[in-house]
């Protein structure tokens, strides 16, 4: 079925291009990943990367390109950024709201407005970037980012921005192939290629004595993706009914009986990443006060500094954090009066429930319930690395976040892909 699928694609010209042109695209972008910017010791800044768990994270979201200090250093973070902070603009302007609902004029202008705002959060995070790396070096006792001159730190700053406006632009050039979010597969192709550099490391320095570790870390792998599949895939169907009606001499139509199917995880990675933006400014400003002569602000900034580095700290807030953030960004996504108003538009109704405000007091009452599955899920996956290395010693080759994101991004693909494939047999037909 498989081999079948794969020569229907091949012998389909427009997908076997677009899914070269992603392949290019992904060639590109690790090329690009290798490119650091002068003047930085790259490999204790991948030392000092490895032993920070948020910094971690933030470095598997720019593609690994952090932890090279590479040209394409921020990814497509300030662009996720941007798009995150116009939905939420959509919430408390009404105007931006009504362009996201009902015109796709008013769409296209806001995806403009959402490129054009990349732009300077991209140049403001590379300054924040470059200066947290700086003194977060100084206070461990690695020079990993020296004094940079104004000018070279301005130009430093062009770079990187001008890579991350490339990054959305290829990402755009993707999604418009149909064959899966561009922004995903970006971050997708980062997470993949470090893959093989971390199994080789493993299997060069196996012994026999790890054999169950190896063991345990298969079943804890395959349990997990199991687990990601299940619950990304995860929905629950609430069945509508259409009521029939005639039009003129027209025969009655309608009757129909059909589902809304409502997903466990709704909010995707985005709770994740919200909490890692949280989680990682109070070390980050308190880094700014590191080296300060006012001993209080000295003091203080060491005591939260360490507060953050210990783990047990850091998983319960983090996991919080993910946690109330899948509630919050879910109300954001998810308008069960507007849902409830499009069915009674068309004549749809759940059974025993009455059309209106009791209908989205239902949907919302189901949501709130099947939601608790998820956002406790998103958020043990945010803290599984924590876990398992607490309690079994194990050290996960793929962190949870990363195999949701992975497990995540072929899914949709394969969907869109397939979904290419059916039009297609629809048009010979």
């Amino acid at each position: 079925m498989v081999i079948q699928k794969i020569k229907q694609i091949w012998h389909t010209k427009d997908i076997r291009n677009d899914i070269l042109f992603v392949l290019l695209v992904f060639i590109i972008f690790r090329t690009l990943a290798h490119i650091p910017v002068p003047g930085v010791d790259v490999t204790g800044l991948q030392a000092f990367f490895n032993s920070n768990q948020v910094l971690g994270l933030l470095n598997i979201l720019t593609g690994g390109g952090l932890e090279n200090f590479s040209v394409v250093m921020l990814g497509v973070g300030p662009y996720i950024t941007s798009s995150i902070i116009f939905q939420l603009l959509g919430m408390i302007i009404p105007k931006l709201e009504e362009m996201q609902k009902e015109s796709e004029q008013g769409r296209q202008k806001i995806n403009q407005w959402t490129r054009l705002a990349t732009v300077p959060l991209a140049f403001i995070q590379s300054y924040g970037t470059i200066s947290f790396l700086q003194r977060a070096g100084g206070t461990g006792g690695a020079d990993l980012i020296g004094n940079i001159p104004a000018l070279q730190m301005a130009i430093t700053m062009m770079i990187v921005t001008a890579g991350t406006v490339f990054l959305m632009w290829l990402g755009e050039l993707m999604s418009e192939r149909r064959v899966g979010n561009g922004v995903s597969l970006l971050i997708f192709a980062g997470i993949v290629s470090g893959l093989p550099t971390v199994l080789l490391r493993v299997f060069s320095t196996y012994d026999s004595s790890q054999l169950i570790n190896v063991i345990l870390f298969l079943i804890i792998a395959v349990v997990t993706v199991a687990g990601v599949v299940f619950i990304t895939e995860g929905q629950r169907n609430i069945p509508v009914t259409y009521a029939k009606f005639a039009r003129g001499n027209s025969m009655a139509s309608g009757g129909v009986h059909s589902h809304l199917p409502m997903r466990v995880n709704q909010a995707g990675v985005i709770p994740i990443i919200f909490a890692i933006s949280i989680v990682l400014f109070p070390p980050m400003i308190a880094q700014f006060f590191a080296q300060s002569t006012v001993a209080f602000l000295r003091e203080a900034s060491t005591f939260v500094i360490q507060l953050f580095n210990n783990q047990l700290f850091y998983g319960i807030t983090y996991f919080l954090l993910v946690f109330g953030f899948t509630y919050f960004y879910t109300a954001v996504i998810f308008k069960p009066d507007q849902i409830a108003e499009n069915l009674q538009r068309q004549g749809g109704f759940i059974p025993g429930i009455r059309p209106g405000s009791e209908t989205a007091h239902y949907l919302s009452n189901v949501s709130t319930r099947i939601l608790f599955a998820g956002a406790l899920f998103l958020g043990i996956i945010a803290i599984m690395p924590l876990l398992l290395q607490n309690f079994t010693g194990t050290n996960l080759v793929i962190g949870g976040t990363s195999l949701l994101i992975v497990v995540s991004v072929v899914i949709e693909t394969v969907k869109q892909v397939n979904s290419q494939l059916i039009m297609r047999d629809y048009e010979k037909f």
